[in-house]
Formats: structure tokens, C-alpha cells, sequence
């Protein structure tokens, strides 16, 4: 019996019930086989799944050319489709926008595709759909899987490119050697074959991602299980920030489908704001992290695992090697997430008077909001060890006219996603809450789409150190950059 142009006759009573499959169905069992004959054996079905792995591609159905009906829908960013069953043949396979009919227009076609009897595929949608550059364009890469099962206490992995705008990268197991690492050059679109590499199971992997003998970016696994043939694919943008939905990050595939995206493993840049505090050597366990950090400076950053991250303090001294004895202070930023970015603010005394704050690390999270092209994002932290509580404005001459952050106290912040502010030359006054004569007012020129946090940092009082000032740290291109902004 032909049904659309194809063939979806039941074999031998199991294949599925007669006629057209639910195409809300994501169970392979009650599918009909696409182009199944009545003389079809159930022993030479091939089974073909699709993987969402582009990152500017909206959700899309997918058609058998022939059936005027998805054989799956709704595959987003991430998804991993079940298997659908084939029989041997030449099919064409068509990709439109979710959700939609078999006459809305096509966003993608494989063109024709032959799929050989007991094979299993796994199908990348990789690329971006509105590029033309052969380089990056969209595709679909058909993965015959061949797992070869490891030996005990390890799990086969495939690693597969598909970041269209990431180089030519190397891949760092352990992320312990950026010079030598263990997959030396993986192309975009590539993969590293079909057998899968041996990696251990059970254990959360450290996975440095290198470009040139120098670090991208790492990221920390989940636990692997043994023995299990698992996708490993790198999609998402280099070019969007971590914590963006198409930011580059990896995409887990076992299986039984998707296992969840891994986002890069956080990035602290850490600010000197104590204002009696001296250039530092900061470590992280026995590794030096920075050197030589003084007031207003900003470290580059550093990647970490995701967790917390302890930090012991040293004076600056020329050596790389961590000092004997104990540190002068030690300090922790807990709770960092994979794919967020961090400002870990030093401030507080090293000498504190009465009950003033101790030296101490504040850390706050990147999070500004990504839609403001023609304005600024500002964001607010309190970090003068000294300053009461505090009004922030606009102002004119030494009085704010206009509050716009009520009550912010020392180690607090504005919401992450900033403070709107126009592009355009303004004066910010600092005033005692509750009071509108400012105790400090800083002339600002803000630009165009720039997202900056402005840290009060200092002291207030003479003769305690660095005197009260704004640090501007600006997060819109990467590296970050600070810039002292010293009162009127």
C-alpha cells in the first residue's frame, strides 16, 4: 500500500499501525518505519535522529520529502530528536520554521540522502542558517555512530567542531597544557571519528579549549557514565558572551538523547579597591593567579572551575612562587556558575578602626542587560569601607536633582542588569542618604551600548589611603578595562 509517495506498510505486525505516524510521536517503537515494504526484515531497519546544533536557527519540524506531515517537531537549540526508523533508500529530508504545514517554505533540504540498511545516524544541524559564507553556513552532517566500547571505568567520546565562528582549535583534556594538548587541532565542522576517544567515566573532566598554543576557554564536564558512546559537540558563538542562549558553550549528547549544554567555566577579573591595602600577589592554591595587583588596578581575568574560589593574599614580590608562611589574609567568592563572569572587588581594611569592614572580597556577577545599543548600562557598587550609606544622582554644581539609587550601603550593588543612562556628558553626585548635598560628584561621559560598573571605592576619611573615587570597570569588550574617576 502507497501512502504520499511512500511506502508505510506494516511487516510482520510490529513495524507500527498502518497509515500515517503521530508526528507529535517522539517514540520510535510506535512509529511506522518511513519506506517499509511488506517484505522489509526488522534486522536491516536503520535508525536516524537529528541534533539541533545551530545556534541562529529558530525550531524547526522536520519532513521526509514525500510525507506531508513532521516526522518530528518543535527541535530547538539543543534538542536531540529519538531515532526515527528508515529502510534502506534515498531520502531527501526538509527542515521548516516550527510550527508549520507541509506547503510553508523550506528552510533547509539535505538534498538526497542514502541510507544504507542496520546503520544508525546521528544528524547535526551545525552552521548558521543566515550565512552564505561556505565557511559558516548552515548544514546538516549525517554521523554514522560506531562507538567502540572502552575498556572498564572510561566512556567513548566524540568530539565534533561546530562552532561556526570558532578557529581550528585544539582540545586540552585537563586543561593542564595549552602547548601540547591532547586532540592538537580539530577544524571547524570537524570531528574526531566515529570509534570515539576513551575518556575516563565517573569523574567531572577539566576540557581546555586552545587556539594556537594559547587558551580559549575551558569548561568542567559532568560526570561521564562508563562504557556509553557520547557526542561531545561545541556550538554556540564565540563572539556572544557565555552566559548569552547562542554562546559558545557544549553540547552533551548520549544515548538516549540530549544530556544538556555545558556553559564555559566562569571568568573572575578581580579589582583592587582597598584603600590601605598594598600591591598584592594573589594565589590560588600553590598557582599565582596575580601579581602585583595595586589599588584602582584591574587583574586580567581568570578561569575557574564553577563552585567557590579560595584566594590567598601575599605581598607583592617579584617571585612566582607562593610565599612560605601564612598569606596575609585569605578570602573566598562562593557560588561562581559556569558561563557567568565576575567582578571580585578587594576592599574593607587591612587596619580597620572600631567597626569599620575588614579587608574582604565582594563578588558580583555580570548580568547587564544586552539591549541597549543607543544608551549606556551602569551599575552601582558600594565598596568605600568608610562611606555611610548613599544617595546617586544627577547633579548640578554639588546637589543631586534627580536620585536615581536610594540606599545603597557598603558591599551592596544595583540590580544586574543596570541602570539605563544616556549617551551623552552628565554629572553624578554621591550624598549621605536622605540628604541632597553631595559629598562627592563625578563628571561621566558614558557611550553608546557601553555596560559599566562604577564602584565606589576609597576612603572617605583622610589619611586611611587611597582617597574616595569612582572606578569605572568597563565590561563592553573583552578584556575588561578600568578607569579612575576622581571626585570635582
Amino acid at each position: 500500500m502507497t501512502r504520499f509517495g511512500l511506502s508505510l506498510v506494516v511487516a510482520l505486525g510490529v513495524l507500527g499501525p498502518l497509515g500515517c505516524a503521530s508526528a507529535d510521536s517522539n517514540d520510535e517503537e510506535t512509529d511506522p518505519v518511513v519506506g517499509a515494504t511488506s517484505e522489509l526484515s526488522l534486522s536491516s531497519v536503520s535508525r536516524v535522529r537529528v541534533v539541533h546544533a545551530s545556534p541562529d536557527a529558530p525550531a524547526v519540524d522536520v519532513y521526509v520529502r514525500g510525507i506531508p506531515f513532521p516526522i518530528r517537531r518543535n527541535v530547538r537549540f539543543g534538542d536531540t530528536t529519538s531515532y526515527v526508523r528508515f529502510a534502506r533508500g534515498s531520502y531527501t529530508i526538509d527542515l521548516r520554521a516550527a510550527p508549520s504545514s507541509v506547503h510553508d517554505p523550506i528552510a533547509y533540504s539535505t538534498g538526497a540522502l542514502a541510507i544504507p540498511a542496520r546503520t544508525t545516524i546521528t544528524a547535526i544541524a551545525e552552521g548558521l542558517l543566515g550565512s552564505s559564507d561556505p565557511e559558516s553556513k548552515f548544514r546538516v552532517a549525517p554521523l554514522v555512530e560506531k562507538f567502540v566500547a572502552p575498556k572498564a571505568g572510561a566512556t567513548a567520546v566524540r568530539i565534533v567542531h561546530a562552532s561556526p565562528d570558532a578557529p581550528t582549535v585544539g582540545v586540552d583534556v585537563g586543561n593542564d597544557d595549552p602547548s601540547n594538548p591532547e586532540i592538537p587541532s580539530l577544524a571547524r565542522f570537524g570531528e574526531t571519528g566515529a570509534a570515539g576517544i576513551a575518556l575516563p567515566s565517573g569523574v567531572a573532566l577539566q576540557i581546555g579549549v586552545d587556539a594556537a598554543g594559547s587558551r580559549v576557554t575551558a569548561f568542567t564536564t559532568p560526570e561521564l557514565p562508563a562504557g556509553e558512546g557520547v557526542f561531545v559537540i561545541a556550538t554556540g558563538l564565540l563572539g556572544k558572551l557565555p552566559r548569552e542562549r547562542n554562546g559558545f558553550k557544549l553540547l552533551a549528547v548520549g544515548p538516549k538523547g540530549t544530556v544538556g549544554f555545558i556553559k564555559q567555566n566562569p571568568i573572575v577579573y578581580a579589582l583592587h579597591a582597598s584603600p590601605d591595602a598594598p600591591a598584592v600577589d594573589v594565589f590560588a592554591g600553590p598557582a599565582k593567579a596575580i601579581g602585583n595587583l595595586a589599588f584602582g588596578q584591574l587583574a586580567a581575568p581568570v578561569q575557574v572551575p564553577p563552585g567557590d574560589l579560595s584566594l590567598d593574599f601575599f605581598g607583592a614580590a617579584s617571585s612566582a612562587a607562593r610565599p612560605a608562611g601564612a598569606p596575609v589574609t585569605a578570602q573566598k567568592v562562593g557560588g561562581l556558575a559556569a558561563g557567568e563572569r565576575y567582578l571580585a572587588i578587594a576592599t574593607g581594611f587591612l587596619a580597620p578602626k572600631g567597626s569599620e569592614p575588614a579587608f574582604q572580597l565582594l563578588g558580583v556577577a555580570e548580568g547587564f542587560d544586552l539591549g541597549s545599543a543607543s544608551a549606556a548600562r551602569v551599575r552601582a557598587v558600594h565598596a568605600s569601607p568608610d562611606a555611610p550609606p548613599v544617595d546617586i544622582g544627577l547633579a548640578r554644581g554639588n546637589t543631586i536633582t534627580s536620585v536615581a539609587v536610594s540606599n545603597l550601603a557598603f558591599g551592596s550593588a544595583t540590580p544586574a542588569a543596570g541602570l539605563e543612562l544616556p549617551a551623552t556628558a552628565l554629572r553624578l553626585g554621591v550624598a549621605a542618604t536622605g540628604t541632597t548635598s553631595a559629598v562627592a560628584a563625578f563628571d561621566l561621559a558614558p557611550k553608546a551600548g557601553s555596560r559599566v560598573f562604577t564602584v565606589a571605592a576609597g576612603a572617605l576619611g583622610a589619611g586611611r589611603g587611597a582617597a574616595f573615587q569612582l572606578i569605572a570597570v568597563d565590561t563592553t569588550a573583552t578584556p575588561w578595562v578600568a578607569s579612575s574617576v576622581l571626585a570635582n
